[in-house]
């Protein structure tokens, strides 16, 4: 991690990335009685290169995403508030806390299983972040793993004392990012900016980008303002994104920042399967099926958790 000192206006664009487009986080249903807030995997953004997905989830008791296979893609969690448990056929489990990430890649196969930890009486979600990622095609085979990054670990901007930034991957603010946490290079910037507050955030050059934004609203470039459950596409024309909270705001608003370079290579996907012809997607259907090439030790298996949430499922059903 390095640092030096920068202040959130030090980096006025003259020419900020354009605003491509604003697509709505549809909600719909997920897993087994799972809600989420869907904007990219949508008709109206299917994929922003290296993205693949992303879903702001909201997971009550009794919702959860038992035993699922993947291919050739990372998924990025990233837990906002309560906890997920995770188990997969290679042994590897665990859970991660309020403020925390993993970082899954599946390469050849992996099948796992997500499900919230239970939560008090009250009915509070667990609420969060699950983004999908292209795997290049050089590691569309790899074997699958695991990094986590715990809340403790996540270096913060102060730029200003209306902007706090969690810069978990990528840079901002003079602060570095802990390294190494996917294959796939991605930033990604969580930013909480109360009234007045303001943000010129460098990007990559040639990486697609976009702001997803959580609650409160912000106003992208001087130009355009963005209420809460909104997907903001930038394009790649500039070298940066000027966000600002106007003082009139009567909340703060809460919001990442995410830019991923693009491989040049085809995207064919099916589900959680992500390959790079048809014909690989065939071949992955038959490895999962004949548990064979990635999938051999789906052959018998079960998670422990998915067990558990389906037995909570009958029992709840039937009270």
């Amino acid at each position: 991690m390095t640092s030096r000192n920068m202040s959130s206006v030090d980096q006025i664009f003259n020419a900020p990335r354009s605003i491509a487009k604003v697509v709505p986080a549809v909600e719909t249903a997920e897993g087994d009685g799972a809600r989420v807030r869907r904007s990219i995997g949508t008709p109206q953004l299917r994929r922003l290169p290296p993205f693949l997905m992303l879903d702001h989830f909201f997971l009550t008791d009794g919702a959860g995403f038992p035993d699922h296979p993947h291919r050739g893609q990372e998924t990025i969690t990233y837990q906002l508030s309560g906890a997920t448990n995770h188990e997969d056929f290679t042994g590897s489990a665990g859970t991660i806390q309020a403020g925390d990430l993993q970082f899954m890649t599946a390469g050849k196969g992996i099948v796992h299983a997500e499900i919230p930890s239970q939560q008090p009486k009250d009915g509070a979600a667990n609420i969060g972040l699950q983004l999908w990622v292209d795997l290049p095609a050089r590691l569309k085979n790899c074997d699958p793993r695991y990094r986590d990054l715990r809340a403790g670990e996540i270096p913060i901007a102060h730029p200003s004392d209306k902007v706090d930034v969690k810069v978990i991957s990528g840079q901002s603010c003079g602060i570095d990012s802990v390294k190494d946490l996917a294959y796939t290079p991605v930033w990604l910037l969580h930013v909480n900016m109360r009234p007045g507050g303001e943000l010129s955030q460098s990007l990559p050059k040639g990486w697609n980008s976009f702001i997803y934004t959580m609650s409160g609203s912000i106003t992208v470039n001087n130009t355009k303002r963005v209420e809460k459950f909104n997907n903001v596409v930038l394009g790649t024309d500039g070298s940066g994104v000027n966000i600002s909270v106007d003082p009139s705001e009567t909340e703060a608003a809460d919001f990442v920042i995410l830019a991923g370079e693009p491989a040049d290579q085809p995207i064919v996907q099916y589900g959680p399967f992500v390959q790079l012809t048809e014909r690989d997607i065939y071949k992955t259907f038959e490895d999962y099926q004949e548990h064979k090439n990635g999938f051999e030790r789906l052959k018998g298996w079960e998670s422990k958790i998915g067990k558990e949430f389906h037995l909570r499922r009958r029992h709840s059903f039937r009270v």
